[in-house]
């Protein structure tokens, strides 16, 4: 007979699921180096969000524009990649984006030392240097020329509370 007042074993197997399932926000920012062998490490404060069994073990990093790289957790980059529609015959400009983002794509392992190996095909096309900054960005994290992410950083802070308006409005 259940007792009075307990939830059902549902209920609680629910809310475990619930936890796990719950992605993290990354935010902040840190200073790094990446080394003579193209090694970046991922700093122990966005390392420490980290859940192997909800977010995977490695990182796809996507060479997004000169100066930024775009990290995402195996888990966060596979939920967002099958969000489209998939089919066997898909018109001709998303074949070609596809093939182009997929293609610029590559999913890294970290190291013993915590550290992922930035392809030198990614440094040549954002043209990154040895100093840059990691940033969170909500749910992925973001590698910066450090140059590039001081010399703008008043600015983007001035602009932000506009910003943010016209994206909630």
């Amino acid at each position: 007979m259940p007792s009075v007042g307990r939830k059902p074993k549902s209920w609680l197997v629910q809310e475990a699921h619930n936890f796990w399932s719950l992605a993290m926000i990354f935010t902040g920012s840190a200073e790094l180096s990446i080394d003579a062998k193209g090694r970046l490490a991922i700093p122990a404060k966005f390392r420490s969000l980290l859940r192997p069994e909800r977010d995977g073990t490695a990182w796809y990093c996507v060479p997004w524009r000169k100066h930024l790289l775009m990290l995402f957790t195996e888990s966060r980059f596979q939920q967002l990649a099958e969000k489209g529609p998939a089919t066997l015959m898909p018109p001709t400009q998303q074949a070609e984006a596809q093939a182009d983002y997929f293609g610029f794509t590559e999913r890294l392992e970290v190291d013993s030392a915590g550290r992922i190996n930035i392809p030198q095909l990614h440094l040549e096309l954002t043209e990154l240097g040895k100093d840059v900054v990691m940033v969170g960005a909500g749910p992925r994290l973001e590698v910066m020329d450090r140059g590039q992410w001081l010399k703008d950083l008043h600015e983007r802070f001035n602009k932000l509370p506009g910003v943010m308006q016209k994206l909630e409005g």
